[in-house]
């Protein structure tokens, strides 16, 4: 009888050991004073914390001085508790939007004006529509957090959008006071132009349908635009990443070199331009800084 006990108990551990395996793994419980950058995991539904962040020097960032100084203001204001806006950053390619938006927030936690650091939150695109789930997490924690998304935009039948509509201004609670949102965006609209042209040609009222999908933008009180870079700022971006990282070159070699890589490329933009800063660190064999 003790044998068939211990052979039944045997099988009763090896059972609640397999079915221990298939159950799915606790959520990570994020701890939002770890890290001042976080990554927002929506299937998991927890924040990972960003050890090291991918960014650089707000002084590398050239040809913007203007849009900087507005988001820096903004930010500055947003942090210290004031009224502040939801700000679309959009426009050319390779022009800095992303690396100026990393670039103020480690500006602003960099002062001394603070109690507690700005959080920087990265949603990803496709989850958009989680926006209203990390928001009720947010709301409650004592900090104030910047809600980032690169790279925004909608595609036809894509209604995510009304999603970010409704968490940015709209619904019943509407936007934590302590949560704000920027995104970067090629399309001043997020939208594509021939999506918005199809609903005004085949509405009954082609006004409001335009109305219906222009009003996400709406949302931002901050449209900040980035165009083409000139080339004298084109070069002037390399002469600020070659001094940083203390490149040895000819200055008129480095001219020549730069604008033919531009060339070759077909475009002059930040990205471009810290490119060929990575190339000619590379043939000269000195290490970039951190």
């Amino acid at each position: 009888m003790t044998d068939s006990l211990d052979a039944l108990n045997k099988k009763l551990d090896r059972l609640i050991e397999a079915v221990s395996r298939l159950a799915p793994p606790p959520v990570p419980q994020t701890d939002l004073g770890i890290a001042d950058c976080f990554v927002w995991q929506a299937d998991a539904g927890f924040l990972e914390p960003v050890r090291k962040v991918n960014r650089v020097d707000i002084g590398l960032i050239r040809g913007v001085d203007r849009v900087r100084d507005i988001l820096l203001d903004n930010t500055e204001r947003f942090a210290s508790g004031y009224a502040a806006n939801n700000v679309l950053l959009w426009g050319a390619r390779g022009m800095g939007k992303s690396s100026l938006v990393k670039a103020v927030h480690a500006t602003v936690n960099a002062s001394d004006k603070l109690d507690k650091p700005l959080k920087l939150i990265e949603i990803h695109r496709e989850d958009i529509d989680t926006l209203p789930k990390l928001m009720g997490l947010l709301k409650a924690a004592p900090y104030r957090f910047i809600l980032f998304c690169d790279d925004l935009s909608f595609d036809h039948d894509d209604t995510s959008y009304k999603s970010l509509k409704a968490a940015l201004e709209g619904g019943v609670e509407g936007r934590p006071g302590n949560v704000i949102f920027y995104a970067t965006s090629n399309r001043r609209h997020l939208l594509p132009r021939d999506m918005i042209d199809n609903e005004r040609s085949t509405a009954i009222n082609p006004s409001e349908a335009v109305e219906e999908k222009v009003s996400l933008s709406d949302r931002f009180g901050l449209w900040l635009g980035f165009h083409k870079c000139s080339q004298d700022e084109y070069l002037d971006m390399i002469d600020g990443y070659v001094r940083y990282h203390d490149l040895v070159i000819d200055p008129e070699q480095l001219r020549a070199e730069a604008l033919e890589w531009a060339t070759t490329r077909g475009s002059r933009s930040g990205r471009v331009a810290w490119q060929f800063t990575q190339d000619l660190a590379g043939r000269l064999g000195k290490p970039l800084k951190d």
